[in-house]
Order: structure tokens, then sequence, then C-alpha cells
């Protein structure tokens, strides 16, 4: 019960997550472009990367909400959308640690802006949201067996 009711609220946040910063306004902000003119190309990758992966888990919220209303809901995909939204989240709070360098290591007092201490303290969130509800070491497990229908 507790994976399925995490599941929702998770999937549901992640169908309107404009409340966190957007990774690549943060990358211009923070990190700019060097003399030359060119951006951390690696980077860039990383953060379209996510940014395909979170556009990704959008419409497959979407298609399960469609599918809820049809009365075609899957009771084991509580533990795909769980696993993938808390890591999902996990991947997007490392890259702002990197883009933020050491302005993500303040936890209050001078020197750090409030979108910076927010940022760090959603990133220690982001890694309870891998254990509330069965860690994720578990949903994939789940997923193996029932999903999947691997063996033991």
């Amino acid at each position: 019960h507790e994976r399925n009711m995490v599941s929702v609220i998770k999937g549901n946040s992640a169908l309107s997550r404009s409340s966190s910063p957007n990774l690549s306004v943060l990358a211009k902000r923070y990190l700019g472009r060097d003399p030359q003119g060119a951006t951390d190309q690696a980077l860039r990758s990383r953060v379209s990367r996510h940014q395909m992966d979170s556009q990704a888990f959008k419409l497959t919220m979407k298609r399960s909400v469609e599918e809820a209303r049809a009365g075609l809901a899957d009771s084991n995909s509580a533990s795909f959308v769980k696993y993938y939204n808390s890591e999902l989240n996990k991947r997007k709070y490392d890259r702002m640690l990197e883009i933020l360098g050491t302005k993500m290591l303040g936890w209050d007092g001078l020197g750090f802006a409030a979108e910076e201490l927010d940022i760090t303290r959603q990133w220690l969130r982001a890694r309870a949201n891998s254990i509330e509800g069965g860690t994720s070491e578990v949903q994939l497990n789940v997923i193996a067996k029932r999903i999947l229908g691997l063996p033991d």
C-alpha cells in the first residue's frame, strides 16, 4: 500500500514538476560559457539526457493515468513508477550538485542563496525517496519477478 501511495504521489508530481529549477537554466547561470564561448559538452549531454528521460517518464505517467481511468491499470506498475521516479529524481539532483559545485555544500548561513540551500535539502531528500515505499533494489526485484516474469 505504501508503494502504491508513494508512486501515485511521485507520479503526479512528475506531471507538474515546475517547483524545482530547470537544469539548463541552472547550468547557464552557474557555469555559463568559457572565454571562447564554449560550454561543457559532456555536461550538456547529461542535462539533455535527463530532459529526455523526464519527458519519457511524464508521457509514461500520462499513459498510466489513462489506462487507470479505462480500468486497465496493472497493479504491479506502482513498482516501476516508484523506482523510475526516485532514480530520475536522484540523477536530477546529482546534476544540480555537479552544476552548483561548492554552492551546493551549504546548509545555512552567509554565502549561500536561498535557492542553493533549498537544492541542497532536496538533494538529500531525493535519497530518502529511493528508500521509502520500498528501496530501489526491492522495486527492481518486484519488477523482475512480477512484471518481467524472471525466475528467482
